[in-house]
């Protein structure tokens, strides 16, 4: 039987590598945030001009001319740009849109989108509220779930360990946009915040699984080492752990590749932490609660 426990030390190395260079990321350059939380304007447009890299500098020439401060340019189709500027009125992009056919031909606006700064705001801090609140419900609701735990062990040891490799696949997500926002001006947006509490749940559900294995194997094996009774859990659930995984992460690959470019960073972020949660519940969230009665017992 492989001894999965015994390794513990090497998964958490391995956790350490994934996450540190995000976490660096992080306290360098930040996150880069959409209009979402920052205020400003989205708008989309089509042309056939703009497939030339010459038209659309000269694109954003025109903009700056007509005192339109662009924060991000992004290729949304072959001939469709995403423009991310500050606060624009309905009246000042339809006087955008005219002059931009005199110049370049018939242009397409797909979406024009505005957030003012005090909303953007307003959902930043419902964002960290909802993740925050979250959290503190799957202590609860674990330790509820586990309240039934043969003694001397606690339920509530249960849930900070949930949480612990729950904080595990959010930090590698966020650092991993970290890194891609600053590297290639991928913006964090409402889709991500929804594809992280997404992940939150994936994370805690294949968690609970492990843990309710250990606590059947717990009123099993009595007198049996803690450390034994939970490397006897994992073997037990590994395949169904990968198979829930897999079937997901398969799905994802496909929206990935055949799917819209609009929600391409929102299928990466869920890809991410769906690979990072099938990881955490297996080499991170029950080592946690092994070593943790195991430095109980010294």
């Amino acid at each position: 039987m492989i001894d999965f426990v015994g390794k513990k030390w090497l998964f958490f190395l391995i956790s350490g590598i994934m996450i540190i260079p995000g976490l660096v990321s992080l306290l360098l350059w930040g996150l880069k945030l959409s209009i979402d939380f920052t205020g400003g304007t989205l708008l989309e447009i089509s042309n056939k001009n703009f497939v030339s890299p010459q038209n659309l500098e000269e694109t954003k020439k025109f903009f700056q001319n007509q005192n339109i401060e662009i924060s991000s340019v992004t290729k949304s189709g072959e001939t469709s740009y995403i423009f991310r500027t500050k606060e624009i009125s309905q009246q000042k992009n339809d006087a955008l849109k005219k002059d931009l056919e005199k110049k370049f031909g018939p242009v397409e606006e797909k979406r024009f989108e505005t957030v003012g700064p005090t909303i953007g705001a307003e959902l930043a801090k419902k964002a960290v509220i909802s993740i925050f609140l979250a959290s503190l419900m799957i202590i609860l609701y674990v330790a509820w779930s586990f309240r039934q735990v043969p003694r001397p062990y606690s339920s509530f040891k249960f849930g900070i360990c949930a949480i612990a490799a729950l904080l595990h696949d959010v930090l590698l997500v966020v650092g991993v946009f970290s890194l891609l926002g600053h590297f290639l001006n991928v913006e964090i947006d409402s889709l991500i915040v929804t594809a992280l509490l997404t992940v939150i749940g994936f994370s805690v559900h294949d968690t609970i699984v492990v843990f309710d294995r250990i606590r059947e194997n717990l009123k099993k094996m009595p007198g049996k080492k803690f450390s034994y009774v939970v490397n006897e859990s994992l073997v037990e659930t590994l395949v169904r752990s990968l198979s829930t995984g897999l079937t997901v992460i398969f799905t994802l690959s496909a929206l990935l590749f055949f799917g819209g470019e609009t929600i391409r960073w929102f299928v990466v972020a869920l890809l991410i932490g769906i690979v990072s949660g099938t990881y955490s519940s297996i080499f991170n969230a029950a080592q946690l609660l092994a070593l943790w009665e195991e430095k109980k017992v010294k």
